[in-house]
C-alpha cells in the first residue's frame, strides 16, 4: 500500500475514551464503521466521529458508536472533535459544535484538555430494577442520551460492571434502546468515582463524558454533590464540572472539561475493512 492509499484518519482520546475521527470526510457505513472499531484486527475505537467545517468557527459533528449505530451526543467524541476544530483555527477563543441535540460551545483550557458548555440534565426517575437476581435502585437520565445511574455501595474497584452493567444496559424498563450504565462512588467530597458500561459499545470503556454529567446531576439532586467537582473515570483521567453562563436559549449550563488529545494520524488499509 502507497502513503497515498487507504482513508486518512486520526485516533483520538477523550480520557481514554478513544475515536477513529474523520476530517471533511463522508461518514462511512454502520458495517464499516463496525470493522473499523474491532479491536485487534483493525484500528480499534470505542466509536468514529466525522467533522466539517461550516464556518468561522463552527462545525458539525456527526458520532456512531463502535457497533455503527448514530448516538445523537457523545460529550468526549465532542471534546475531540473541538481538538481538532482549534488545530484549524489555533487563534479561536471557542467554536461551536453542532450535534445532534445542539450546539456545544467548546473552549480551549491547554494543550491536552478542552471544554464543552452542555445544558444541564431534567431531574432523574428514582427506579429500583431487577437484573442477575438482585434489586439494583437507580435513577434513570437523559443527558443527551439516555442512561442509568447507580450509587455503588463497597469498593467500585470490585464492582460487577461487565456482568451487572450488561444486564441493566438492556433492561426492558430503559426503553427499547436500553442506556448507558454507571456505577458511581459518591462520597469524596468534591469529586467522585465512576465506572461506565456503554451499549453501542457493549462492554467498559475507559470514560464516558455525558455519564459524568448524568451521575453529577443525580448526585447534585440528591444533595451529595455540588459544583465544582472532578470525576474520577476508569482511566485514571478527572472530568471536571463547573457552572457555565446560561446559553442564548436561556438554559442553565456546565461546563465539561478534560484530557483531550490526538493519539495518532495515518490511513486506514482496505484489509480493516474486512
Amino acid at each position: 500500500m502507497s502513503d497515498q492509499d487507504g482513508t486518512p484518519f486520526l485516533l483520538v482520546s477523550g480520557a481514554g475514551n478513544d475515536f477513529i475521527a474523520l476530517v471533511e470526510h463522508p461518514a462511512p457505513a454502520a458495517e464499516t464503521i463496525r470493522a473499523w472499531c474491532q479491536r485487534g484486527v483493525s484500528v480499534g475505537a470505542d466509536g468514529l466521529f466525522t467533522l466539517h467545517r461550516l464556518a468561522r468557527e463552527r462545525y458539525a459533528l456527526d458520532y456512531a458508536n463502535a457497533d455503527g449505530a448514530r448516538a445523537a451526543l457523545c460529550l468526549n467524541a465532542a471534546r475531540c472533535a473541538a481538538r481538532l476544530a482549534f488545530e484549524q483555527e489555533p487563534h479561536a477563543g471557542e467554536l461551536t459544535i453542532e450535534t445532534g441535540v445542539g450546539d456545544l460551545v467548546a473552549e480551549p483550557v491547554d494543550d491536552t484538555r478542552t471544554a464543552v458548555r452542555v445544558p444541564v440534565p431534567g431531574a432523574g426517575q428514582a427506579m429500583t430494577l431487577r437484573a442477575n437476581g438482585r434489586d439494583v435502585p437507580g435513577w434513570r437520565i437523559d443527558a443527551g442520551v439516555p442512561h442509568f445511574v447507580l450509587r455503588w455501595p463497597g469498593d467500585l474497584d470490585e464492582a460487577p460492571v461487565a456482568s451487572l452493567g450488561a444486564a441493566l444496559r438492556a433492561h426492558p424498563d430503559l426503553g427499547p434502546d436500553g442506556a448507558n450504565v454507571h456505577f458511581v462512588d459518591l462520597d469524596p467530597p468534591g469529586r467522585f468515582g465512576i465506572r461506565s458500561y456503554e451499549r453501542g459499545v457493549e462492554a467498559e470503556t475507559l470514560a464516558c463524558g455525558t455519564g459524568v454529567v448524568a451521575a453529577a446531576a443525580c448526585g447534585i439532586a440528591e444533595g451529595r454533590l455540588s459544583l465544582p467537582v472532578a470525576a474520577v473515570t476508569r482511566s485514571g483521567f478527572e472530568l471536571r464540572l463547573d457552572a457555565a453562563p446560561e446559553g442564548p436559549d436561556g438554559l442553565d449550563r456546565w461546563r465539561l472539561s478534560g484530557d483531550a488529545r490526538i493519539v495518532a494520524r495515518g490511513r486506514i488499509a482496505t484489509a480493516a475493512r474486512a
